[in-house]
């Protein structure tokens, strides 16, 4: 009888040691939400696909959380653009889209898929299953105010409509004109005095949708075609003035065959007296950051800096004093971020990735801006470029400030929501000794919060901003923003580009198409 009393003794031990451990491994592995369209989806499939997701999904870009976007944007949008790049173009009875495009070459799609179908499953239900089923709303701890007394709306005596303005710029009160617009469809560059009339006019190869200026004469950035692909139709044009002193196009190119270029940049980069030029080839599919040696002779050598789309603005810089120009860089498309490429002579240049950012965040501008006066430079940053696979409103897309710990490691210091923002420029525009902000949105919530499209935040101190809109804003659609001293009294105005043409997520009130290409906001403060 002993025996058996110790036998089961024994055994009610062993089964308690296997209960203990089986509810530790239950309570260590992993509990996931899953939405309400899959709520069937199994643990062990969602396991593997966020462990598949970290070497496929990661491979190109930052992982991101399945949070980031709902259900239907990963299951209708992302993950079928995703497939074709794992060499899956057909699954589940859908076919998915990849391009047909010559230009992007026939080794830019794996020619067999690099993973299974059950594999692609995996990731197919961590995404779709335990993503929400709408994204939240916006947290903001203040509300856009009304009645910014600081501008006053002007409007130019030019109006057409179908506007589709893709540049503008305010130049210094001492130049023959006091502003430069570019139309899309129209093809052309408008030159405006400081009563916003037109006083000269250029017709161009292209959309311009930026300028390098020098002292004889405008370099002009044009894309070729405007929206997404992935051919070569970019050009470098040169601008000139005549004996008369009007303007007139080159017939030559200064650079040709470059992809959807966004800005051309002048800058000796190699320090041997001769222009060279750095280019942000922002593309499609594909597409680069490079810099054109000049060789003499009107020829270039292309030396590409990295090798993937995105590239949407560059700073040139001597951020470590040592006499040669070192870059700042932002990358939206995929691996979006911003790089650090520092000059080491001779062309060569070392590279950091100083922010990185989800591809849904939608990288849309950056600056630098010193907002603590250490003289080091900090970043103002805003993502909302909503022209994707996801075009949902996102509660993250907004304005950014990230501050320079004097090595350049940056940290997020302020955020405001603002949906689709596009663009944001940092000046002192009402003459208190700091920084406020002026922004724009493209993709703004039309339907519930129109005063999106332009919000000035008024810099308090200690990073408190109080938001304010104007009404006299809500007239365009704002693609792209202009800060300057239009009519020379000092103070700083801002001037908004309508792109009326593009479709939106939603209708508003007012019909675009019928509104003037710019307004100014004409600066009544009382400065300085």
């Amino acid at each position: 009888m002993k025996t058996v009393h110790k036998i089961t003794k024994a055994i009610k031990v062993l089964w308690t040691f296997l209960f203990f451990v089986l509810l530790i491994s239950s309570c260590m592995s992993k509990t996931f939400h899953r939405n309400s369209t899959h709520k069937n989806v199994s643990t062990e499939s969602i396991e593997k696909g966020q462990k598949l997701a970290k070497i496929y999904c990661q491979s190109c870009h930052m992982l991101p959380d399945p949070s980031l976007l709902d259900a239907r944007s990963w299951e209708k949008g992302v993950l079928p653009q995703m497939g074709p790049r794992l060499g899956i173009f057909n699954y589940g009875f859908q076919a998915y889209p990849r391009s047909g495009d010559f230009n992007i070459g026939a080794d830019f799609y794996p020619a067999y898929p690099v993973l299974s179908f059950l594999d692609w499953q995996n990731i197919l239900d961590y995404y779709e299953a335990t993503s929400p089923d709408s994204l939240p709303p916006q947290k903001r701890n203040q509300p856009i105010r009304d009645g910014l007394s600081l501008f006053k709306v002007e409007n130019p005596a030019i109006n057409y409509q179908n506007s589709a303005t893709c540049y503008v710029k305010i130049l210094p009160s001492d130049s023959s004109h006091s502003i430069i617009i570019a139309d899309a469809m129209k093809k052309e560059l408008l030159f405006l005095n400081k009563n916003l009339q037109v006083k000269d006019s250029v017709k161009t190869g292209g959309p311009i949708v930026d300028i390098d200026f020098d002292k004889d004469n405008m370099l002009a950035c044009d894309i070729g075609i405007l929206n997404p692909n992935n051919g070569k139709f970019g050009k470098a044009e040169v601008i000139n003035f005549d004996s008369k002193g009007h303007l007139y196009n080159d017939s030559v190119p200064l650079i040709e065959n470059l992809q959807r270029p966004v800005q051309i940049t002048t800058v000796d980069l190699n320090n041997d007296g001769k222009h060279d030029y750095l280019v942000c080839e922002f593309g499609y599919l594909t597409g680069s950051l490079s810099w054109f040696e000049n060789e003499g002779n009107g020829q270039f050598k292309k030396h590409v800096l990295r090798n993937v789309p995105g590239a949407i603005k560059a700073y040139v810089q001597d951020y470590n004093h040592d006499g040669l120009p070192d870059l700042w860089v932002l990358f939206a498309q995929g691996d979006e971020g911003v790089f650090l490429f520092t000059n080491k002579g001779n062309g060569n240049f070392d590279q950091e990735q100083v922010l990185r950012f989800p591809p849904s965040y939608g990288s849309s501008y950056f600056e630098l801006d010193d907002f603590n006066k250490d003289g080091y430079p900090d970043i103002l940053y805003t993502c909302g470029d909503n022209a994707d696979f996801s075009a949902i409103l996102k509660p993250y897309h907004g304005v950014y400030i990230f501050m320079n710990d004097k090595k350049n490691h940056f940290t997020q210091k302020y955020f405001y929501p603002i949906n689709g923002c596009y663009k944001a420029i940092a000046r002192d525009y009402d003459g208190d000794g700091d920084l406020d902000i002026a922004t724009i949105s493209f993709f703004a919530d039309y339907e519930k919060q129109p005063e999106e499209g332009f919000v000035y935040l008024e810099n308090t101190g200690n990073f408190n901003f109080i938001p304010y809109s104007l009404k006299g804003t809500q007239v365009g659609r704002w693609i792209t923003m202009d800060a300057g001293d239009i009519d020379g009294d000092g103070k700083t105005d801002l001037i908004l580009g309508n792109f009326s043409i593009k479709p939106s997520m939603m209708k508003h009130i007012i019909d675009w198409k019928l509104s003037p290409p710019f307004i100014v906001l004409k600066n009544i403060g009382k400065g300085k």
